[in-house]
């Protein structure tokens, strides 16, 4: 089967930046609805559109087309006591850029460093400002269910399982006001 809207695509890949540094090896492939639905990068569905099992190749992403250039503007620096205890470098909470309006959408701040009474968050994407360069190796290629496509997302073996709730149980941001 090739790959093309409404298929759910199984690639085995290994992440690094453009020296050839590993940053990820991709342990557990990804597992994505082909199609638009934003469930991986545009860059990696370009490449492997009409391909088929079997197929491997190496993409290089540019930062534009990945996770954005880094954005010094989304580092914050925040007074310890507004942050619950215990804290702890690489914690994750949502807030709101300073220079935001109102009706933006939080975004995640990650806990980069804890001096004494300050605390560093960084809005940046963790791979935002890096070249990004996938080796890519499709193992599986099937049709997506008629819930796959409702949901926009692949469901299964390596996909998301999820029951659709409201409930929060399990979330893994506390929301946190970001100044």
């Amino acid at each position: 089967m090739k790959i093309g809207k409404n298929t759910v695509v199984t690639v085995n890949y290994k992440l690094s930046d453009a020296q050839n540094n590993l940053l990820e090896d991709g342990r557990e492939p990804i597992v994505y609805l082909h199609g638009g639905y934003e469930n991986t990068l545009p860059a990696i569905e370009s490449a492997l559109e009409g391909q088929e099992v079997g197929y491997s190749t190496i993409i290089q992403v540019e930062p534009d087309d990945a996770f954005g250039d880094y954005d010094p503007a989304l580092v914050k620096i925040e007074d310890r006591n507004k942050l619950p205890t215990p804290l702890e470098v690489g914690m994750q909470f949502e807030g709101v850029p300073e220079e935001g309006e109102d009706g933006d959408e939080p975004m995640v701040f990650v806990v980069t460093e804890i001096a004494e009474e300050k605390v560093v968050l960084d809005g940046n994407h963790p791979l935002a400002g890096i070249a990004l360069r996938f080796a890519l190796d499709v193992a599986e290629v099937r049709a997506a269910t008629e819930d796959e496509i409702a949901h926009e997302h692949a469901h299964g073996a390596h996909g998301e399982h999820h029951s659709h709730s409201d409930d929060d149980e399990g979330d893994e941001f506390r929301s946190i006001p970001i100044h």
